[in-house]
């Protein structure tokens, strides 16, 4: 479609807002810090009308960064406004308006700084991520890039980077993938500004990370040895930070929480009642006054270094610590696939992460026959109790197919059990002539048919629970991002939250617990990405965490009195990028009355880094499953 061409959307209610399409090129990745060089808006009414444009290069007052990528030098931009002296004008054309981006959390943040610096506020309510919109109508292009979409969209792009082409070409992909979200009955995945994340996303000063591993507790009269966790609480004669350098330097792991993994407590009154000297009562860790502390602090014993295990590649760190249980899974990985699925349920170390909250681990994997012909199907399925609707996607998955949690433009088939016909997409799976099947059709399948289309003309490998992927493209890359979606829901609200773990299965401080209220890791490593009210993101830079992490736990908590037996499915993926195609899948919907469900874990083996589908739920809240993973809650 035409970038020219309107798209009137106006009688449909669900679809017509008034809107602002904004691109903007920056000196940098990192809003709070890097600067916008160049912005573009373009308005629209209901009606696919064009209502304004507005375009200017700005004065960053800074160094403009990549100017190989975008062609802003600082000659070019020393006579351009400042965007204190523009902010008005933009903020004239985002008010009362979805202001709509590709990649539209990207935009908003250096935004809000921008508007922030200039002592003003951002008048957004809603946003709309185009990234998020294709991601539910799932076309099928190569990727969800601009140059992708508007390749698919056939929309034409002429200039790269420059923010007034882009924004033209985002008008362009927009309108078509409204279109398609039309066509299709499906909810627009809008944002609420600002988001439920700290507005200023300025994350904590990092914590120095520990550059040895654990030695354990710190036995009554022994010495401190380099690596242990030590946890402070109460007042101190020194002051606080000057204890926490001290310690730092002479190489302990300072921790804001106490776990049984602590290795000492240094308080002057042990009988205090806070919550760090309760939880040491209880784990038995022992506990030291401030002057103790301090002459133990002069003699510091020698630790054991954390080894970079990235860089380790000898046959012993790449063996696996315990035999693992064989599971069949997609039979031609593509060849452009950045992960490449290693054949095996890690019952071992599931059974590990389910002990931190002292709950069952998953049951071995069953070794299931190898017809698998659904090669390139997605299949959707209707109705069925909770438990009936989970058998029978597990039953796609060991065919080989994918299975669909919402309507998309990627879905093949749909298989239709008791109630099915009542649900709501029906009457769209009807117009759309999609083919419905009775729950028999999966008992005795026939080979998938010829015409069947290879979505994006990628293959992404379908992980069964518990299944495993290894991550084999250079970690320096960039960062993967690891995306959690479910059905739209009415009644409750699921949140996204990731553990950064040590050796011990423990977070080293409070920052490494990443949630809504702090979307960033103190080092930057994770992020939690608020893609819309059924899909979020966390995205790992693996290149940038210390080595002293082991493990990224990410998890998924329902807020209300839902379970995940009344959300159903929850869907993730593994990508490369942020609008790269998926290289792995997995739909999870194995918890009933659990109301905290693990999703997915990127962990270390040997030189490696895997990826693994979990789907391990806990009938507590996630409360009980923060302080299993050492993060102090009030």
């Amino acid at each position: 479609m035409s970038p020219a061409a309107a798209l009137d959307v106006s009688h449909l209610p669900d679809y017509a807002y008034d809107w602002a399409l904004v691109d903007v090129e920056t000196s940098g990745l990192i809003a709070r810090r890097d600067r916008i060089l160049s912005i573009a808006v373009l308005t629209f009414g209901p009606d696919g009308t064009q209502t304004g444009e507005y375009s200017t290069l700005l004065n960053p007052g800074c160094d403009p960064g990549p100017v190989h990528v975008h062609g802003l030098t600082e000659e070019r931009l020393s006579g351009a406004p400042t965007f204190e002296q523009v902010a008005g004008r933009i903020g004239a054309l985002l008010r009362d308006r979805v202001m709509v981006a590709h990649n539209a959390q990207f935009d908003y943040d250096f935004l809000a700084h921008e508007f922030a610096r200039a002592r003003l506020h951002l008048p957004v309510t809603q946003r709309l991520c185009t990234l998020a919109l294709n991601r539910r109508v799932e076309p099928p292009s190569v990727g969800l890039s601009l140059a992708s979409l508007a390749a698919h969209y056939g929309v034409p792009q002429t200039r790269a980077h420059d923010a007034l082409d882009d924004t033209r070409v985002l008008a362009g992909i927009f309108r078509s993938s409204l279109a398609e979200a039309a066509r299709l009955d499906v909810p627009l995945p809008l944002v609420q500004c600002p988001p439920r994340q700290d507005p200023q996303f300025a994350p904590n000063p990092p914590k120095t990370p520990c550059a040895y591993r654990n030695p354990g507790r710190l036995a009554p009269g022994g010495p401190l040895v380099q690596g242990m966790k030590v946890a402070i609480t109460g007042e101190t004669a020194t002051s606080r930070a000057e204890l926490v350098a001290r310690s730092v330097a002479a190489g302990l792991n300072i921790m804001s929480s106490v776990s049984r993994h602590t290795s000492a407590l240094v308080t002057n009154d042990s009988a205090s009642g806070s919550a760090k000297a309760r939880r040491a009562i209880t784990e038995g860790v022992t506990v030291i006054d401030e002057q103790t502390f301090l002459k133990l602090l002069g003699d510091v014993r020698s630790g054991t270094a954390h080894e970079n295990q990235a860089l380790k590649s000898t046959p012993e760190a790449a063996a696996p610590a315990s035999p693992p249980v064989t599971q069949p899974v997609t039979p031609t990985p593509s060849p452009a696939a950045t992960v490449t699925v290693a054949a095996v349920v890690d019952v071992a170390e599931v059974a590990a992460v389910a002990a931190v909250a002292d709950v069952p681990a998953p049951r071995r994997a069953e070794t299931r026959r190898s017809v698998r012909p659904f090669g390139r199907r997605r299949v959707l399925v209707l109705g069925g109790t909770h438990e009936e609707a989970s058998a029978a996607r597990v039953r796609v998955v060991e065919l080989g197919g994918a299975a669909a949690i919402n309507l998309s433009a990627s879905v093949t088939d749909v298989v239709l059990l008791p109630g099915g016909e009542r649900d709501r997409r029906m009457t769209r799976i009807t117009a759309l002539e999609l083919p419905v099947h009775a729950r028999g059709w999966l008992e005795a399948p026939a080979t998938e048919p010829g015409d069947v289309p290879a979505q994006g003309g990628t293959a992404t490998d379908v992980l069964p629970r518990g299944g495993v992927a290894d991550l084999s493209a250079p970690v320096t890359t960039g960062p993967w991002h690891v995306s959690a979606s479910w059905a739209q829901q009415t009644h409750c609200e699921i949140d996204v939250v990731t553990f950064v773990l040590d050796e011990d299965e423990q977070v080293s401080c409070d920052g490494d617990f990443v949630f809504y209220g702090a979307p960033e890791s103190p080092d930057g490593a994770v992020r939690l990405l608020c893609d819309g009210p059924t899909e979020q993101s966390v995205a790992v830079d693996l290149a940038a965490l210390p080595p002293s992490v082991r493990r990224i736990a990410i998890a998924a908590a329902i807020d209300g009195a839902a379970t995940f037996g009344d959300i159903g499915a929850v869907r993730v993926t593994l990508a490369p990028g942020i609008d790269a195609p998926a290289t792995v899948q997995a739909t999870l919907d194995a918890a009933t009355s659990e109301r905290t469900l693990l999703l997915a874990e990127i962990y270390r083996r040997g030189p490696r880094w895997r990826f693994r589908a979990v789907g391990q739920g806990y009938d507590h809240g996630l409360e009980a499953l923060v302080r299993g993973y050492g993060v102090d809650v009030e």
